[in-house]
């Protein structure tokens, strides 16, 4: 395994990433925010879907491509080719089913799991 950090040319998108994995990885906050609907202030929106989208818009299904743009290393890439190979499937399955459907889902601890792992490498580069 390649283990060079390459630097990366969009840190706006990485950081965007970096935030929908966290939302993703927390289920304390989920059920608060996405369900409860309780924003931290004004103005402020997330839901499963938003999280999602930032993901597939900027690193999912492909990591990979995204070297060196979004990500830094293949650690980052590995983590987060296991977290489509979770969510990939569970979005295919529940579709637009609202947020407490996939959360109750069994396969969501899962999805927080990987969402941990891929975060955790991101927050180690430089």
């Amino acid at each position: 395994m390649r283990t060079t950090v390459t630097p990366v040319r969009y840190p706006e998108m990485r950081r965007e990433v970096v935030n929908a994995l966290t939302s993703l990885s927390d289920p304390a906050y989920q059920r608060r925010v996405w369900i409860g609907r309780h924003y931290p202030r004004e103005g402020f929106f997330d839901d499963l879907t938003l999280t999602v989208n930032v993901l597939y818009d900027m690193v999912l299904p492909d990591p990979g491509a995204r070297l060196g743009t979004v990500l830094t290393d293949d650690r980052e890439v590995d983590t987060l080719r296991l977290l489509e190979r979770v969510l990939g499937p569970l979005i295919a399955d529940l579709g637009d089913a609202p947020d407490a459907r996939y959360l109750s889902d069994p396969r969501w601890g899962d999805v927080v799991d990987a969402a941990r792992s891929a975060l955790t490498a991101m927050r180690r580069a430089p």
